[in-house]
């Protein structure tokens, strides 16, 4: 086994209620069919976490086969965003995170924020997140 540390990714949004939340659920989802749970290790959490993830969400997360109907949202840390390899938030204006401290890549994937929105505008969202977490992860992967 390579003698090296996990990469941390984290998925942060202002609620972690949406996009966060999906992008977190795919990535899960993919770190654990590519086999990488020892190399990579997953955070998600909001700045301002809602009490609920989106109804919306979770039926358009349903519809590909991911239940994610248990799923808390939850704060991110400071200390979480410092130590993350690569930060990833959502478009959400998450200014609350403050970038100066990361030792890792922040992206910003500017996507639209699902909550209220029709199903068909949800999976279009859901879609390019899943896609973005594939491609993302094919980037990580390289590295090792």
């Amino acid at each position: 086994m390579p003698d090296h540390q996990q990469t941390t990714v984290a998925f942060v949004c202002v609620q972690n209620a949406g996009r966060s939340q999906m992008a977190y659920a795919f990535a899960q989802q993919e770190v654990g069919e590519r086999g990488l749970s020892d190399e990579i290790d997953l955070v998600t959490g909001g700045t301002r976490p809602a009490d609920h993830v989106h109804d919306e969400v979770v039926r358009a997360m349903h519809a590909v086969g991911i239940d994610i109907s248990d799923r808390t949202p939850r704060e991110i840390t400071f200390e979480e965003t410092r130590e993350s390899d690569y930060v990833i938030t959502m478009g959400c204006s998450a200014t609350d995170v403050c970038p100066a401290g990361w030792a890792g890549e922040n992206r910003d994937w500017d996507l639209d924020d699902p909550d209220g929105k029709s199903a068909d505008t949800v999976a279009t969202i859901r879609d390019d997140i899943e896609d973005r977490v594939t491609r993302l992860l094919d980037e990580v992967a390289s590295r090792f």
